[in-house]
C-alpha cells in the first residue's frame, strides 16, 4: 500500500518556489518587459488567494479570467486551485450573447479582467447575474470603468498577506473551468480536477511527449483562455522552466523578436499562427535567430506538410504536430518518429510528420465505425476516435448535451480518422466537415493541405455546397498570397492538385477571397463559409 498523497496543484506551485525559486517569468508589456521569479510569483498567488478570500470567495467559487498571457493571468492560474476555489478562463474572442452565457452558467463569482479587454464586459456587466467584483488586472488605484465595484489588482495584493494556509483538499475537487469554443450551439463548460491537472502536465513533460525540462524556456501562443493554454503553465512551472509571456496581441514580428531576445525553446499555438509567421518572413524579408527553438508545437486542426518543410528547410525549426481537444485538458497526442521509421526517406518522413501522431502514454483509444464497431489500425479504414483516462472529462458541467458525447465511458470525439500499423492517427476530418457526394466520403482537410502546398496560397478550406444530383460538392474557397492576389487563378490551382486525388474528390470550384472566418481560438470558421455560399452555383 502507497501513502494517500492527493495529486494538487499547489503541488506544482511549491515544487517551483522552492526548487526553482530563481528562475524567471518574463512578459512583453506594453512599457517593455516584466521579469519576475518563481519565489514572487509563489509569494504574490498567495496574496492574491488571500485577496479573493477576503471578498467571499469560497472553496468550489469560480473566479474568471478575462486576459491576454501575462504574469498576472499565471498568478489567477494558481491562486483559485490552491484556496479550492475553480478557476475559469474565458474567451475573450467570444460573441457577446456567448460571454453573458458561460458566466451566468458558471456562476463566476469574481472575474479578473486585463484593462484593454474592460470595454468588452462593460455593457454586458448588467446582465452578469452571480459576479459579485471585477478585478481590473493593473496597478490602477483608480480605474476608469463602468464596471460595478470594479477593483485594483495590485492594491488588493498589496492589502494582503503573502502567507496562505491551504484548506484541505481531495485531488478529485475541480480546479479549472474552460468552455467549448462554440463551432455549433452554445459553448460546453468542461471541469478539470486537480488530479487530471497534474497528471496531465506529468504526461506533458515526459521525454516522448513535449519533454518540458528545467532547461527549457517557453512561450505559449496559445491563448491562456483555451483549454489551459495546452497545459503550459502547469508543465512549465512543474519542472522549473523559465517563462516568456507574450502579453496583449503578439503579432508575428513580436513573436519573432521574443524567440529572438528570450532564447526560447518550446512554443506551442494553431497553425494561423505558425503560417502567419512565415508569411511575415517572407513578406518583410527578415531575418532571426530561432537557434534555440528545439520545437514548436501546431495544433487545434491539420498543419499542412508544406508548412512543416518549410519550418524545417527554411527556420531549421521542428514543427511538431500535436492533437488535443477541451474535453482531454486538452493534449491526448503527439508526433514523434519511432526509431524503427527514421530511416524512411526525407518525403515519407514529411508525411509522417504531417499526422496527429501517437496516443500520449496513459489514455487509450478506439477506432470505430458508425455502428460503434472497432476498426481495424490499418492506415486506410476510417472511423471516429474515442478516448479515455485520468485527464479526459467524464461528463460536461451541467449540461444535458453530456449523452451525446460520452457513451459507456467513452469520449466520442467527432474527429473522423484512420490510424496506421504503427499507430499514428492521421485526422481527416471533423465529421461535420465532411463532404458526402453520392454517398461517398470527401475529406475537406485533405483537399485543403494539398491546396495549402502551391507556393501562391496562404490559406485554403473546403466546405461542401448543396448539388442537384450529388447532394453535395466541395468547394475550395482560397486566399491568395499578397503578390499573387492579381495572378492566381482557378486553373492554376486545379492543375496543382489534379494528380493527387481521384476525379470525383475534386473541387467542383475554386472562389478567391480575401482572408477565412476564423473561430475564437484561430480554427477555420466553416460554419461561416457555408453559410456565406449556401446558395453558390458552379458557373453562376
Amino acid at each position: 500500500m502507497t501513502m494517500h498523497y492527493p495529486l494538487l496543484v499547489s503541488n506544482i506551485l511549491n515544487r517551483a518556489r522552492t526548487a526553482f525559486a530563481d528562475k524567471e517569468i518574463i512578459t512583453r508589456t506594453e512599457d517593455g518587459t516584466h521579469r519576475y521569479t518563481y519565489k514572487d510569483m509563489g509569494a504574490r498567488v498567495n496574496r492574491l488567494a488571500n485577496a479573493l478570500s477576503a471578498l467571499g470567495v469560497k472553496k468550489g467559487d469560480r473566479v474568471g479570467t478575462f486576459g491576454w498571457n501575462t504574469y498576472r493571468h499565471l498568478e489567477a492560474y494558481f491562486a483559485s486551485p490552491i484556496m479550492g476555489a475553480v478557476n475559469h478562463t474565458i474567451n475573450i474572442r467570444l460573441f457577446p450573447d456567448d460571454l453573458v452565457y458561460i458566466i451566468n452558467h458558471a456562476e463566476d463569482k469574481v472575474v479578473l479582467v486585463d484593462p484593454d479587454l474592460v470595454p468588452i464586459l462593460e455593457p454586458l456587466a448588467p446582465q452578469m447575474e452571480s459576479v459579485e467584483h471585477f478585478i481590473i488586472m493593473s496597478d490602477d488605484p483608480e480605474p476608469a470603468t463602468t464596471l460595478p465595484g470594479a477593483l485594483c489588482y495590485e492594491t488588493l495584493l498589496a492589502q494582503a498577506s503573502d502567507e496562505f494556509t491551504q484548506p484541505e483538499m481531495d485531488e478529485y475537487d475541480p480546479a479549472g473551468l474552460c468552455y467549448t469554443s462554440a463551432t455549433t450551439g452554445r459553448p460546453k463548460g468542461v471541469t478539470y480536477t486537480h488530479r487530471a491537472l497534474y497528471l496531465h502536465s506529468m504526461a506533458e513533460c515526459m521525454a516522448d511527449t513535449s519533454a518540458f525540462s528545467e532547461r527549457d524556456t517557453t512561450m505559449a501562443m496559445v491563448p491562456m483562455f483555451h483549454a489551459n493554454c495546452w497545459g503550459f503553465p502547469y508543465s512549465s512551472t512543474m519542472v522549473g522552466a523559465n517563462q516568456v509571456m507574450p502579453g496583449v496581441r503578439p503579432d508575428p514580428q513580436a513573436i519573432c523578436e521574443l524567440f529572438e531576445e528570450h532564447k526560447v525553446t518550446l512554443t506551442a499555438g494553431v497553425p494561423t499562427i505558425w503560417v502567419g509567421v512565415l508569411d511575415y518572413l517572407d513578406r518583410s524579408g527578415k531575418t532571426y535567430d530561432f537557434s534555440s527553438l528545439r520545437a514548436v508545437i501546431s495544433g487545434g486542426s491539420a498543419v499542412p506538410v508544406s508548412v512543416i518543410r518549410a519550418y524545417k528547410e527554411k527556420l531549421g525549426v521542428d514543427l511538431v504536430h500535436a492533437y488535443g481537444m477541451t474535453e482531454a485538458t486538452p493534449i491526448v497526442t503527439y508526433n514523434r518518429v519511432k526509431t524503427h521509421l527514421e530511416g524512411l526517406p526525407e518525403d515519407e518522413k514529411y508525411e509522417l510528420a504531417g499526422s496527429q501522431g501517437l496516443v500520449v502514454a496513459g489514455l487509450e483509444m478506439r477506432l470505430v465505425d458508425e455502428n460503434g464497431e472497432d476498426l481495424p489500425w490499418d492506415g486506410e479504414q476510417r472511423g471516429e476516435l474515442l478516448f479515455r483516462g485520468p485527464w479526459v472529462a467524464r461528463e460536461y458541467y451541467n449540461d444535458e448535451r453530456t449523452a451525446e458525447t460520452y457513451i459507456d465511458g467513452w469520449y466520442h470525439s467527432g474527429d473522423i480518422a484512420s490510424v496506421n500499423p504503427d499507430g499514428y492517427i492521421q485526422i481527416g476530418d471533423r465529421v461535420k466537415d465532411m463532404v458526402k457526394s453520392g454517398g461517398e466520403w470527401i475529406s475537406s482537410v485533405d483537399l485543403e493541405t494539398a491546396i495549402i502546398a502551391h507556393p501562391d496560397v496562404l490559406e485554403a478550406a473546403v466546405i461542401a455546397i448543396p448539388h442537384p444530383t450529388w447532394v453535395e460538392r466541395p468547394l475550395a474557397c482560397v486566399v491568395p498570397r499578397e503578390d499573387a492576389r492579381d495572378s492566381l487563378d482557378r486553373a492554376q490551382v486545379m492543375d496543382f492538385i489534379r494528380d493527387k486525388f481521384a476525379r470525383w474528390w475534386l473541387p467542383d470550384d475554386v472562389v478567391f477571397i480575401d482572408e477565412i472566418p476564423k473561430t475564437s481560438v484561430g480554427k477555420f470558421d466553416k460554419k461561416v463559409l457555408r453559410d456565406r455560399y449556401q446558395d453558390y452555383v458552379v458557373g453562376g
